[in-house]
């Protein structure tokens, strides 16, 4: 028997591909967690700074975030493509693919804009928060969609170095993007040094900063000499019907994907703020933390996803199959240190958030936000088998499938149980979390019976050479 586990373990050892895959999505991990970083101060900056901007920086920003990720998801597609290619052997096509995405940026920002200044007050005033958190609601929306091209153009360059498995350049861009954030969205918020104080709108303002910072040491490695024209890349600098018409057939299912989750959690917060603004910091608050978990998780999709792409490109679906599970162990063992954390010591992670001076309403909300925790303990550990046999889908191309998932999920166990529980049942804000465990349980079970299928193991969507 000894004999026998010893073999085995031995076999699991030489198939495993936890040192190339932690080589692909580590830096990729790094790079979330500068993203998670400058998004968690920017938070603990407004938390500090007032009741009211703590309470309005979430809604707004995830409702930006939920358009962005929507374009960038389209533009950012492009690391499928360029890993297919890549793992095909047609590095030809590789620039053509990025000029793509780049071309889906420039239509991007032209929307963003438009919609900044024509649906913002709509948008927040349909929501329904008090007047003075719909002001500064509105005021971060916009802002944040106004420069929300250089977003969407940081996905797009992204895919280039992800889909060929290079993922230190965004890795060093994202951290760039963090140093210059932190200080300046300090400085902008509460007015200091040159800087006056601009509160919520300097949050935002320092975020789009910290974006275009990020695009410039992107696109200046993109460009260099060597890879100009190791991949002719100005020499492709045309529109490619086919392959920007494929881009939006696979790209818009996976960013809807992405976006319909983003969504659920929008439509949640939303929902959250109906029942005052107490459950709604402290759902804010949790959520900043749970991110902790969910940006890595999602570094780690990136990462799987463009691996996935690649070994299909060479015909290897078993190369995709071992990268996937050697993700969720490293996955698990990070996601398993930041449970017990949660469960042990909920009262000193939620304390980062809550300003002392104002002791007796931040009291209730502390209380709130530790016990939710524990809800976030479990529904994390779901999260990271559903993000990465996503990822796999996705890196083949079986975005419709991940869509009608999702539509599913979040309709049925988010937005309907929601929506008449907390209007017209009386649902507190411990029952409202419980659903977003049950809907990450039925996005875990649906997603692992379609990858357990093997239906993914023969698509491509570059065609066939």
């Amino acid at each position: 028997m000894k004999a026998v586990l010893l073999k085995a373990w031995r076999d699991w050892r030489s198939r495993s591909r936890y040192l190339e895959v932690s080589r692909v999505c580590v830096p990729l991990v790094t790079g979330m967690a500068a993203t998670t970083v400058m998004e968690f101060t920017d938070r603990i900056f407004l938390s500090h700074y007032s009741v009211d901007a703590i309470s309005a920086v979430v809604p707004a920003g995830v409702t930006a975030f939920l358009l962005l990720c929507f374009l960038g998801g389209i533009a950012g597609y492009v690391s499928v493509f360029i890993a297919q290619y890549y793992g095909s052997g047609r590095p030809e096509k590789i620039g053509v693919a990025l000029w793509q995405g780049l071309f889906f940026t420039f239509i991007s920002g032209l929307f963003l804009s438009c919609f900044a200044s024509f649906a913002t007050t709509p948008l927040f005033t349909l929501v329904g928060h008090s007047p003075a958190i719909r002001v500064q609601e509105e005021l971060y929306f916009r802002i944040l969609c106004h420069g929300g091209v250089l977003h969407v153009a940081i996905q797009a360059l992204s895919g280039f170095f992800t889909g060929r498995g290079r993922t230190r350049p965004v890795m060093l861009a994202n951290i760039l993007g963090m140093a210059v954030n932190i200080p300046l969205d300090y400085a902008l918020i509460n007015g200091l040094w040159v800087f006056p104080e601009l509160g919520i709108r300097g949050a935002a303002i320092a975020t789009v900063v910290s974006w275009g910072v990020i695009v410039i040491f992107l696109a200046l490695p993109a460009f260099s000499k060597r890879l100009r024209r190791d991949f002719r890349l100005l020499e492709t600098m045309a529109l490619d019907r086919e392959i920007f018409f494929r881009l939006l057939r696979y790209g818009v299912p996976g960013a809807l994907q992405f976006s319909i989750d983003i969504f659920a959690f929008t439509f949640f917060i939303l929902m959250v703020g109906r029942m005052g603004t107490l459950p709604l910091a402290a759902s804010n608050i949790v959520i900043s933390i749970s991110s902790l978990a969910f940006m890595p998780a999602l570094g780690f999709s990136y990462g799987i996803s463009s691996m996935a792409g690649y070994a299909l490109g060479r015909g290897r679906p078993e190369g995709a199959r071992t990268a996937a599970w050697s993700g969720i162990h490293i996955l698990l063992a990070y996601t398993l240190l930041l449970d017990v954390l949660f469960i042990v010591s909920p009262e000193w992670i939620v304390s980062v958030f809550i300003h002392s001076s104002d002791s007796g309403q931040y009291e209730e909300i502390s209380q709130m936000a530790s016990k939710l925790l524990g809800l976030v303990a479990a529904y994390i550990l779901l999260d990271a088998f559903y993000m990465i046999f996503a990822a796999v889908l996705k890196g083949a191309g079986d975005t419709r499938f991940l869509l009608w998932a999702i539509s599913g999920a979040s309709l049925g166990c988010m937005i309907i149980p929601l929506f008449f529980g907390i209007n017209y049942m009386g649902m507190g804000i411990y029952a409202a979390w419980s659903c977003i465990v049950f809907f990450v349980a039925t996005l875990c079970f649906l997603v692992s019976w379609r990858y357990r299928g093997g239906r993914w193991e023969k698509m491509l969507v570059i065609g066939k050479k």
